[in-house]
């Protein structure tokens, strides 16, 4: 039987978006959050985190900065009894200044290798599945793979309401478990 998945973007939509989020200290998640994921958890759905972390290929901060800061918010989470399926990452940019990470790639979003990796790893089944993102590069990326996609006003939101190919636009995650992926998913 396959799986049911939300694939969450990090910045903007888990945690407050100033730019180049990388340290624990900045780190500061939104209170919405946690009843949202516990609601999702219930529901059955896999938690899979898909984030564009571009700040490691143009050198704002390392690999090892974002994986501590990875296990900081895995941690805080876990002591709220969410788990986190799976926490995928593109750290490249096609210009950045790392020469291995300057690429054009397949999972930078609007690119769906992200997405694609956790459909095969955890046996999903997009029609069953949603993505939750703030900028409009998340939900190309979801569409590309036949998932619903939700726009969070959060984060970077705001800017794309005028143009957005969104199903559904929430005021943050918890308007859009809610209201959007709850009420639209067979039990």
């Amino acid at each position: 039987m396959k799986n049911k998945a939300v694939f969450l973007d990090r910045d903007g939509v888990i945690n407050e978006d100033y730019g180049f989020v990388h340290k624990i200290e900045n780190f500061h998640i939104y209170p919405e959050v946690f009843p949202a994921l516990k609601k999702l958890q219930k529901a059955g759905f896999k938690l899979l985190i898909v984030t564009n972390q571009s700040g490691i290929a143009v050198g704002y901060y390392t690999e090892e900065d974002f994986k501590k800061l990875t296990a900081y918010m895995l941690d805080v989470f876990k002591r709220e009894g969410i788990i986190i399926d799976r926490v995928y990452y593109c750290p490249h940019h096609p210009e950045g200044i790392i020469p291995h990470l300057s690429i054009k790639c397949d999972c930078r979003k609007p690119e769906s290798g992200m997405i694609k990796q956790g459909i095969k790893e955890f046996n999903i089944d997009p029609s069953l599945s949603f993505l939750i993102g703030d900028k409009e590069n998340d939900i190309k990326a979801a569409h590309k793979e036949g998932i619903r996609a939700a726009l969070v006003k959060t984060g970077q939101g705001m800017k794309y309401l005028e143009n957005t190919e969104a199903d559904f636009v929430g005021e943050n995650i918890l308007d859009v478990v809610e209201n959007f992926i709850l009420k639209n998913v067979p039990a």
